[in-house]
């Protein structure tokens, strides 16, 4: 490591003094594969990322991010088509699921935290949830099923939906938002964390401005409390905000995470950033360090953040934070051994 992110880090850790992270962790992705913005999912471009499909050593990637980079959390992408056959419906399909369900497994398998992440961007085959595209009705029914699979498991965190984009009114979003959040609930799931999901992608950069925040506001468990119902925000550090660059152009501090910080102190809310991360630059080593510190200084809000994206993405994806496995061991991206890493960082507490 260089002086010049030597001296980061120390900086880093004298800024945090005692403050940790409650949580740090990287997408596991492969079953989201063939969803587009649009809300359209082809199921026959999902890349399961376990061994037995052929597509990726999942386990092997969690079981690497736990032992060697003390992660303690992992978010498992999956789009609504796959787990219901391609029907919109909120059944789930048996076998679908149960095949989704081994990526979960694997997870829990490691100790950590396992966010279930339905990858729709709000949509179903192009039309918005509760806006002329599947009622709140089914969108609960969906949630109602997965919830009480995992009704007893206390690592299970629930991501309602990716980055819902140009949705015409976020106050009816809310109520969608509202009715998987009870549906959740009343199936006894009602100590794990939920993440309530804002518009423009749920950006942190407009999560406030936006509205999204002030709208999410008003989401409460059946018994009226804001227990474990924490903002879901996303942040890349690229100059557009689109984590499709290699380079990176901001810590997001100003922009993003200071006005995001004063609206949670003055709420009472949390927020985990479930999608982050930068290409193999030395600008984005630098700047997500910062972000991590600054949010790690103030860990009584911010819970963490999530990595995008290992699991089935190549060692050659922009944003690839997938380990290279060289027959004796397992091989990090730049960017995890020297930012994201815990182990590198030393923001995260080694206990969530």
């Amino acid at each position: 490591m260089s002086f010049k992110w030597l001296s980061v880090l120390v900086f880093a850790a004298a800024t945090v003094s005692a403050q940790r992270l409650r949580f740090a962790g990287v997408n596991i992705a492969g079953f989201d594969f063939g969803c587009s913005t649009d809300g359209t999912c082809n199921i026959a471009s999902a890349c399961p990322p376990l061994t037995q499909f052929g597509c990726a050593d999942g386990l092997g990637q969690m079981q690497h991010f736990v032992k060697n980079d003390g992660y303690n959390v992992f978010r498992l992408p999956v789009g609504w088509q796959y787990l219901t056959h391609s029907k919109m419906t909120g059944v789930l399909d048996k076998t679908q699921f149960a095949n989704y369900n081994m990526l979960v497994n694997a997870c829990l398998s490691t100790g950590a935290y396992c966010v279930i992440d339905i990858h729709n961007y709000a949509r179903y085959n192009g039309q918005i949830i509760g806006q002329g595209g599947p009622s709140n009705k089914i969108f609960a029914e969906l949630w109602s099923n997965i919830a009480r699979h995992w009704k007893k498991e206390r690592r299970i965190i629930f991501g309602l939906m990716n980055e819902p984009h140009d949705i015409p009114d976020i106050h009816t979003w809310v109520g969608s938002v509202q009715a998987a959040v009870t549906a959740i609930r009343r199936t006894g799931a009602t100590s794990q964390i939920i993440l309530l999901p804002g518009n423009d992608y749920t950006s942190a950069e407009t999560f406030v401005s936006g509205g999204s925040a002030d709208a999410l506001n008003r989401v409460r468990n059946p018994d009226g409390t804001i227990t474990n119902l924490v903002m879901d925000v996303h942040k890349y550090l690229d100059y557009d905000n689109s984590g499709a660059h290699a380079t990176c152009s901001t810590n997001g501090i100003e922009s993003s995470w200071l006005p995001l910080l004063t609206w949670l102190r003055k709420n009472g809310r949390q927020a985990l950033n479930t999608e982050t991360g930068g290409g193999a630059d030395d600008s984005c080593v630098g700047y997500l360090l910062q972000q991590i510190a600054y949010q790690a200084a103030h860990s009584d809000v911010f819970l963490g953040y999530i990595g995008w994206a290992a699991g089935a993405f190549q060692t050659d994806y922009t944003l690839s934070e997938t380990p290279h496995y060289t027959g004796t061991g397992w091989n990090d991206a730049s960017v995890v051994s020297k930012a994201l890493s815990p182990k590198a960082n030393r923001l995260v507490s080694s206990v969530a």
